[in-house]
């Protein structure tokens, strides 16, 4: 077990656009940052330059508000144009209290506002949706070092979620491709021989929280390589990490 791992931020990415090659920009970006693309490099991206790529992003101008956005953005003081988006890519309403709507998404994720997202986006009333299937997303990106790097790494798609019983947010993996997201540590013993019964670390989300650290949003690098970090390789999917309803004590 390697003892340390690199968190490297490509700082030469430049504005995505609908329709660009995430996976061309990333390998060129690395070449001239003179990083280049290692097997087994994990390769960290942030969601907004993905949704992007993919043309999820929408003008609120071009957004007609349904009654029920028009009645909640009285209560929440939000754009009712803003609510219609959110509500369109919402599965079931969590909670709302105040201006917080914290939803289930059609991908399964429980977070604020469905992800939607006016940060980092040209365009006043312009914002960015989640990808339509992150996972898809990041293999996509992934097939395409390959093909262009002749490079087996693994993909992380990120965004940043608030957390129950926690300040503060954090990165966490929406999509994956090329490793495993967790490492079940059940069956096994602690150093005093005591057999683990529930510990299963959620690594992807580990993993982009550590990139996150050269992310930051006012430095523009949407994208981190982690170098040295260990992994069972695997087809991988970040669903993975969502909890079954059935196992979920806060439905």
């Amino acid at each position: 077990m390697r003892q340390s791992i690199a968190v490297i931020g490509l700082r030469l990415i430049p504005n995505v656009q609908d329709g660009d090659n995430l996976a061309r920009i990333i390998v060129a970006a690395a070449s001239k940052q003179r990083v280049h693309l290692r097997n087994g490099d994990i390769v960290v991206v942030a969601q907004k330059v993905v949704s992007k790529a993919e043309g999820r992003v929408v003008s609120l101008s071009t957004v007609r508000a349904s009654a029920a956005a028009r009645k909640l953005s009285k209560t929440m003081r939000k754009d009712p144009r803003l609510i219609e988006v959110i509500l369109r890519e919402t599965k079931r309403v969590v909670r709302r209290r105040g201006h917080h709507l914290i939803v289930q998404t059609r991908h399964g994720l429980v977070c604020a506002n469905a992800g939607v997202d006016k940060s980092n986006v040209d365009g006043e009333d312009v914002v960015a949706l989640l990808p339509k299937n992150p996972d898809r997303s990041a293999r996509r990106i992934r097939t395409w070092i390959r093909r262009l790097a002749g490079k087996e790494v693994a993909v992380i798609i990120t965004d940043t979620f608030g957390r129950p019983w926690r300040i503060g947010q954090t990165n966490v993996a929406i999509g994956l491709s090329g490793m495993r997201p967790w490492v079940d540590y059940r069956g096994t013993k602690d150093m005093f021989g005591y057999t683990l019964s529930v510990t299963m670390m959620a690594i992807a989300d580990e993993l982009a929280s550590a990139a996150e650290l050269v992310m930051r949003k006012y430095d523009q690098i949407p994208v981190a390589i982690i170098r040295g970090y260990i992994y069972r390789r695997t087809r991988g999917s970040a669903r993975e990490l969502v909890r079954p309803a059935r196992q979920d004590l806060f439905r």
